[in-house]
């Protein structure tokens, strides 16, 4: 099509939205009015490896399994879980206790996508620009995005979303003609991925799933090492269509986000960049009867599986018999929430089954983590507990998550590791138990942490960890931790040794301390790229209640620039 007949035609659809329902509902609904068709559910045909096990001693499978936005306290690990303890998760919770149990495990960043960026390169994301969460959704390629921003109608949705507090949203106009269009935010083909990494050692790599780590050419995942890809590019899909019989649905009327999501989510997963289709089942066990599928096919030759579930990112979508199991939790919308988590672990413990039924279960490294901390938007007030903040805040609510590492072979049953650890250490740890040289073209933050586990390491895996996100800046050193905020401007000090869920700020009383770690941040963000994409929109954040709930006079908050 002619770029005037593109203009032309998405002109006419825009016109004559807007004739039917108003701009409000064209920022809310647009995207999903312009979402490509998806098709009937078919079968996926994993590739298969060879018919018998080779020869002699071979590598360590390893499979990553990372959650989306579950909270620290989400699980009932270390006595957590959600409806106090109602849901218990004692898969997910074996593979800690099997294994390794990373009490600081750090995300790479607050929000989903740059974190997913850092675990995927084994570097600070900011080293090439991936700073902000595209926020894309799938539009027609004959579309003029340039016609309506997609990024702009959710930045501005949120920041026009009607508000009882005194910290409004602010909404970049500037930043929003300039940005990149769809698709074309993601991380750069020149960066090395795990699955990069693992393939040049003859792993069959598997990814499963969340991508959102970019759509156009060079960023996909079959383009980034994966030999096969399963799953959805953007940042998050529909469980089950809204009317399905088998569905509970939670709707949060007070987050613009949430009605976003609604309007726009398709339910669908595509093969290999082919065309979009319906899964048959709840997506989460479809994700992991596709896992058990990709498991039984590759049984005989090394592979790395990348199961990247969307549970328990919202839309809050459960299936009805898990919410049925559940009439303990009165809250409707926290026993949705337990229900999603429920099916995650249940997920977990099927894949593990499948290793063991295998006899893969001695010899694969299986890692689980989540992407960020809870998310406050949804309005339950202890997914994070102990800690304060949430997702897209670096208050340890938003960063410090569940990371666990078990490989019977290499790693001690209830090993407790207590030094902080990052994301980017994946990429290390994997590369070192595959055999792979880690490159020399670039630095690379992440450290193999199996010497660590096993004692033959000395010191810490890492002094220092650092956080960008704009002008809010993080870094822990030692038992140190510095937030540095321009909106509001201040500067926050805790000393996780004695206050590790970060009550008492003590900058006033240590200014030195303040200047040093002040330092370390000049000097950090000196090796850092510019963000590839602006950040259009600026939101206020309560650190200590949830989206939903009233505002109280003086509390703190912050604002996340995404």
């Amino acid at each position: 099509m002619k770029p005037w007949a593109k203009f032309l035609l998405g002109a006419l659809v825009v016109a004559g939205a807007a004739l039917f329902a108003g701009r409000d509902a064209i920022q809310t609904h647009l995207p999903g009015w312009l979402a490509p068709p998806v098709g009937p559910n078919h079968a996926v045909t994993w590739a298969q490896g060879p018919a018998t096990a080779p020869v002699g001693k071979r590598p360590p499978n390893i499979v990553l399994i990372l959650a989306d936005d579950l909270g620290y306290n989400d699980i009932s690990l270390d006595g957590g879980g959600i409806g106090d303890g109602a849901v218990q998760t004692p898969n997910i919770d074996a593979i800690g206790h099997q294994g390794a149990i990373f009490a600081n495990g750090y995300a790479g960043n607050a929000t989903c996508a740059p974190s997913r960026a850092a675990l995927m390169t084994g570097r600070y994301a900011t080293r090439f620009g991936y700073e902000f969460t595209p926020t894309d959704a799938p539009v027609p390629k004959w579309f003029p995005t340039s016609l309506v921003h997609i990024d702009a109608l959710f930045a501005r949705n949120i920041a026009n979303f009607p508000s009882n507090w005194e910290h409004k949203a602010i909404f970049d106009e500037d930043a929003a003609r300039n940005s990149p269009p769809p698709g074309g935010k993601g991380v750069p083909a020149t960066e090395i991925t795990i699955a990069n990494l693992l393939k040049g050692q003859g792993y069959h790599t598997v990814h499963l799933g969340k991508w959102h780590l970019g759509e156009d050419t060079g960023m996909r995942p079959e383009q980034h090492g994966f030999d096969e890809s399963l799953g959805f590019i953007i940042g998050g899909q529909k469980y089950l269509p809204d009317d399905d019989r088998d569905v509970v649905n939670s709707r949060q009327d007070f987050d613009p986000i949430d009605k976003f999501l609604w309007a726009n989510l398709p339910f669908s997963v595509q093969y290999n960049g082919g065309p979009r289709f319906h899964p048959d089942e709840y997506m989460t066990d479809y994700l992991t009867d596709q896992a058990v599928a990709s498991v039984r096919a590759n049984r005989n030759r090394p592979f790395f599986l990348y199961l990247a579930y969307n549970a328990p990112h919202t839309p809050l979508q459960a299936l009805k018999s898990d919410y049925d199991a559940l009439p303990m939790i009165k809250d409707h919308r926290q026993r949705v929430y337990g229900a999603m988590v429920r099916a995650l672990d249940r997920g977990v413990g099927k894949v593990m089954a499948e290793l063991k039924a295998q006899g893969l279960d001695d010899n694969t490294l299986v890692i689980f983590t989540s992407d960020n901390g809870g998310a406050h938007y949804i309005g339950l007030p202890r997914i994070n507990a102990p800690f304060r903040g949430w997702k897209a805040t670096f208050f340890e609510g938003g960063t410090h998550v569940p990371f666990l590492m078990r490989w019977p072979a290499q790693i001690r049953p209830e090993t407790r590791f207590q030094q902080p650890i990052s994301h980017f250490d994946i990429f290390a740890t994997a590369g070192a138990a595959a055999g792979a040289k880690l490159p020399t073209d670039r630095r690379v933050d992440g450290v193999d942490l199996l010497p660590f586990l096993k004692g033959s390491a000395t010191g810490m895996p890492h002094r220092t960890l650092f956080w960008r996100s704009g002008r809010y800046r993080v870094v822990r050193d030692g038992d140190w931790k510095l937030q540095s905020l321009e909106r509001p401007r201040q500067a926050l000090l805790y000393d996780l040794k004695d206050d590790p869920t970060e009550r008492h700020d003590v900058a006033g009383a240590n200014p030195a301390r303040v200047a040093a770690l002040t330092a370390l941040l000049n000097a950090h963000d000196a090796e850092q790229q510019p963000p590839a994409w602006p950040a259009l929109v600026h939101s206020p954040i309560p650190i200590d209640r949830p989206l939903g709930t009233a505002p109280v006079r003086g509390e703190t908050y912050i604002y996340w620039s995404n």
